[in-house]
């Protein structure tokens, strides 16, 4: 049986497996340091995403993700892509590189957790420049 902590998603996966997953997938040299990237760029999203979204995204992740990512209120004005990034870069004091890479490789392992139907109304809500970040080409319609 699992404790609360490491109780998994709706798809099996533990906030253990997920921080090990974030930890391989963005090459971080320790534990804490990709703790520290999962735990900045949850909690920015949780500032982005509203509504029915927000609820079923949570509902997907483990539980102590969903946490950090329903821990944060609901920004007033959606950032872009890049805007998130920026933003992410002065809360946590990071250059807007390595900033750009957690957040791409924590948001990777969210939209896997989150799979295809979710992940594309999540896009299909947010500004430009969030497919990027979540693994996906960003489409653009021509004028």
């Amino acid at each position: 049986m699992f404790s609360l902590q490491e109780r998994p998603s709706a798809v099996g996966m533990t906030f253990e497996q997920m921080l090990e997953r974030v930890r391989y997938e963005g090459a971080y040299p320790t534990r804490a340091r990709a703790e520290e990237s999962l735990r900045a760029v949850l909690a920015a999203l949780g500032r982005q995403i509203t509504g029915d979204e927000r609820v079923e995204l949570a509902a997907r992740l483990p539980q102590q993700a969903a946490r950090l990512f329903t821990a944060e209120i609901p920004a007033t004005e959606n950032l872009t892509g890049w805007g998130f990034v920026k933003d992410l870069a002065s809360r946590t004091g990071g250059t807007p590189a390595t900033t750009r890479w957690d957040a791409g490789t924590v948001l990777r392992v969210v939209a896997q957790l989150a799979g295809e139907d979710l992940l594309s109304r999540i896009l299909g809500r947010l500004p430009s420049g969030y497919a990027l970040l979540f693994g996906r080409a960003e489409l653009v319609q021509a004028a």
